[in-house]
């Protein structure tokens, strides 16, 4: 999932380069989310988290 969040965010970087504004809020605007959704699961998964192989 980071990966399509750097993805989208590198998107959002060219095309405002090149001056498509609204493509390049809709690509951040995926990212943020893309990116705020992987922050939730990485917080959940460090307090499950997985017992250690014995």
């Amino acid at each position: 999932m980071l990966r399509w969040t750097v993805t989208f965010i590198i998107l959002a970087i060219v095309a405002g380069i090149f001056g498509f504004g609204g493509i390049a809020a809709g690509a951040a605007g995926i990212a943020k989310i893309l990116f705020f959704i992987f922050l939730v699961l990485f917080v959940i998964s460090l307090f499950t988290g997985r017992n250690p192989i014995k």
